[in-house]
């Protein structure tokens, strides 16, 4: 039961007030006091709400003046009550929408200062809780603004922030396309240094659980099988307690006095960052794969340069041109992005529209096959997986350069690393799978040691360890020399260390090169 205090409570009519308030309260379980129009409280008046407050524990005071909130704040009364304080109005009417997020919109209500609205009307916690994400945030090295006030817009409520002159990056590559380059790195650094950034555990919700949330749900519209592989999928990923922002697209990273800032923390969770990617690929193409212009309508910039964006972004965070791992992570990336797609649609009924049926059908369809090559969700930057074929050589080779060029590798090792790994794949890729296809796996390493780089090739074809396979003797004259074995002794000859194993039905041949 909501009741409305008005003018003064004091000594003079303090028992007059109780009297109307407790009749007026009955069997209520509820009471909430409305100080909207309350002027002034004296302590005759305090001690009227104390016993109010003993009857019923749970009553609350909103829409209190900043006065009267002083005086209860005072005496402790906040402490022991629930009070929430008067807000001031602002209307967003004719003000520009600058960013639209999962439970808000961004309005720029003046020069210097921003609102972000809202969707639910009861969203005081939710304020409260973005304001302490931004907070962590920020402690933890994160630019960020933080709401310096509280208003009510409409029949909801909004944050402050100031974010004088700042623009984002969705309207700059709207606006400023020749600036396209200097976004992606600009936004490939900051999701880097996010997902680089530790949390003390507890402070963030785990993506993990939110994602096997809609694999579960998911699975049941799925055939058995793909519906259990999904779910085994996301429980294989590991627990991982680096920062996830959650909402992470272009209208969320500001520019502001040439300092880049994040916005809209109230998704901050911590987790691996695949479920990140998830959610990125869902923003630039997976809501918009039926109606390209919907990331127009989100972003404020067409489909091609969405992809082009998303593209360009996940090679830059993984360092990577190579289009075989960029595909690899984002098929994975695809997975989580279609499950929460599909989730979504069914949840929100959007299966009763030719449409959202539409929508579903294509999301399942690929969620479907991807879940037929897709063994794990994990990834890793120094790592790269083809199939095992002389035509993937380069696609190697590349990989290997930008991660030996990342080490600072001197150009003559980088060469000599070069071609021992054309040795090394082409052997793989003409000897190890006699009777089909397979892959080879090149994993880097250039922590082994300081100044030294290593790195191995795995495949699972048939057990070979070219170690024990003998030098060729380089005294025969040409009529009498094998045509075979040069590569593995120019391997064995380049690298300072070279060691073979055979575990779990792999082959795993490790090289180690000093400069």
């Amino acid at each position: 039961m909501s009741i409305q205090l008005r003018g003064r409570i004091d000594s003079q009519n303090a028992s007059d007030v109780e009297k109307q308030l407790f009749s007026q309260i009955g069997d209520s379980d509820e009471v909430i006091l409305d100080a909207e129009k309350l002027e002034y409280i004296s302590s005759a008046g305090l001690r009227v709400l104390l016993r109010i407050r003993k009857t019923h524990p749970h009553m609350r005071i909103v829409n209190v003046g900043s006065e009267v909130y002083e005086i209860l704040d005072m005496t402790g009364f906040t402490e022991m009550i629930q009070v929430e304080k008067a807000y001031r109005v602002v209307s967003i009417e004719g003000c520009e929408e600058i960013g639209h997020g999962a439970n808000g919109n961004l309005y720029r209500i003046d020069h210097d200062n921003v609102v972000k609205v809202y969707k639910n009307a009861d969203s005081l916690k939710d304020i409260q809780h973005e304001r302490e994400m931004a907070k962590l945030a920020l402690i933890l090295g994160i630019p960020t603004a933080i709401s310096f006030d509280i208003v009510k817009v409409g029949d909801s409520y909004g944050s402050v922030f100031e974010l004088l002159n700042a623009q984002s990056f969705a309207k700059i590559l709207a606006k400023q396309p020749e600036k396209f380059d200097w976004c992606v790195k600009e936004y490939a650094d900051m999701l880097k240094k996010i997902h680089g950034t530790e949390v003390p555990e507890g402070k963030l919700p785990d993506m993990k659980e939110t994602a096997l949330s809609w694999a579960r749900f998911v699975s049941d519209y799925l055939p058995e099988e793909a519906g259990k592989k999904l779910i085994a999928l996301i429980e294989a990923v590991p627990h991982d307690n680096h920062m996830i922002h959650g909402d992470y697209h272009t209208k969320n990273l500001e520019l502001q006095n040439d300092e880049v800032l994040l916005i809209d923390m109230d998704t901050l969770a911590m987790g691996y960052p695949i479920f990140e990617l998830g959610s990125m690929f869902n923003a630039y193409i997976g809501f918009s794969e039926v109606d390209e212009d919907t990331v127009l309508r989100f972003q404020g910039y067409d489909f091609e340069t969405a992809k082009a964006f998303w593209h360009r972004t996940l090679a830059a965070y993984l360092g990577t041109t190579c289009e075989t791992k960029i595909r690899e992570v984002e098929n994975k990336a695809r997975v989580v992005g279609y499950t929460r797609l599909i989730r979504r649609g069914i949840r929100r009924g959007e299966a009763e529209t030719e449409r959202g049926r539409t929508e579903i059908a294509l999301w399942t369809r690929e969620l479907l096959e991807l879940l037929e090559t897709v063994d794990t969700l994990t990834f890793s930057r120094s790592e790269l997986t083809v199939e095992a074929d002389e035509k993937n050589l380069n696609e190697v080779q590349t990989f290997l350069e930008e991660r030996l060029s990342e080490a600072d590798c001197p150009p003559k090792t980088r060469n000599q690393i070069a071609l021992v790994a054309e040795e090394v794949f082409v052997n793989i890729a003409s000897y190890a799978y006699p009777s089909g296809t397979g892959t080879a796996c090149v994993r880097v390493n250039t922590d082994a040691e300081p100044g030294a780089v290593s790195f191995t090739f795995i495949d699972r074809g048939v057990p070979f360890d070219p170690l024990r396979r003998s030098d060729p003797d380089l005294t025969l004259p040409a009529e009498e020399r094998e045509i075979g074995g040069l590569g593995i002794f120019l391997t064995k000859e380049i690298m300072d260390d070279v060691r073979y194993a055979y575990r779990d039905g792999q082959n795993m041949l490790t090289l180690i090169k000093r400069f």
